[in-house]
């Protein structure tokens, strides 16, 4: 495993992107250790990125390092990313710990415990030289594609908030490239939030005040390039402007 975290650290730091994990991961747990080793090594973890294939699904996840999380912001620079692929989130921000227990967690735990939802950005990217290129677990080791969260202001009443409604319209330079209502694959994120307070977040010692979980994109990845100006306009929750270039 050693040499798997060296491989994905040293593609970060030399932008020589790989063509493959000489030990690829033998199963789940072997990627999310993976994850999680490199992600120490990166700095501080601030966030996490979780979702699931089906509403049914065993949720996924990864640590998110405070490196790649931006507020507030409507520009990065493109040199930050091999590739860039966008996708409209929902992300929750917890004002106080969850920490990791035998008990779990209820639903009207995890939801008490938040302080904010959010409009986000995830940009997705990778460590290897083609996107989707490699088999499934050693993109899960590889931070799940993670690039950058852009974390938008925070909505007015977000207890109100439907998620399963909530309509998304993802426009690149003008021209609209998706229109959802409820897009997210995995369902009600609420049930992902509660995964990652019971099982995601149990290497880190559970769930900490201030981070923020993005809850899986409601458009898909749209690949966009350098230059190009997105825009996500949320139903409810405002709209979203992202340049990257």
């Amino acid at each position: 495993m050693t040499d798997t975290v060296e491989a994905l650290i040293a593609a970060r730091e030399t932008r020589k992107w790989l063509t493959g994990l000489d030990s690829r991961p033998a199963d789940e747990a072997e990627a999310y250790a993976i994850q999680d080793a490199v992600a120490r090594r990166l700095g501080p973890v601030t966030a996490w990125k979780v979702g699931a294939a089906t509403p049914e699904a065993v949720p996924f996840r990864a640590p998110i390092n405070a490196a790649t999380v931006f507020e507030g912001t409507d520009h990065l620079p493109a040199n930050l990313f091999q590739v860039i692929g966008v996708e409209a989130e929902i992300a929750y921000r917890f004002g106080r710990d969850l920490p990791a227990r035998e008990q779990p967690y209820t639903r009207d735990e995890v939801l008490d415990a938040v302080a904010s939802v959010h409009p986000a950005w995830e940009i997705v990217d990778t460590r290897f030289t083609g996107f989707g290129s490699q088999d499934r677990l050693s993109h899960m080791a590889d931070q799940f594609n993670h690039g950058a969260l852009i974390v938008g202001p925070a909505i007015a009443d977000w207890r109100a908030l439907d998620p399963l409604t909530e309509s998304v319209t993802l426009e690149v330079d003008g021209e609209i490239k998706v229109e959802t209502v409820g897009g997210n694959s995995a369902g009600d994120p609420v049930r992902l939030l509660v995964w990652m307070a019971n099982v995601g977040a149990r290497s880190f010692g559970g769930l900490h005040a201030g981070e923020v979980v993005t809850t899986g994109s409601c458009t898909g990845t749209v690949f966009v390039q350098p230059g190009s100006r997105s825009v996500a306009r949320y139903g409810t929750m405002g709209t979203l402007t992202l340049k990257v270039d």
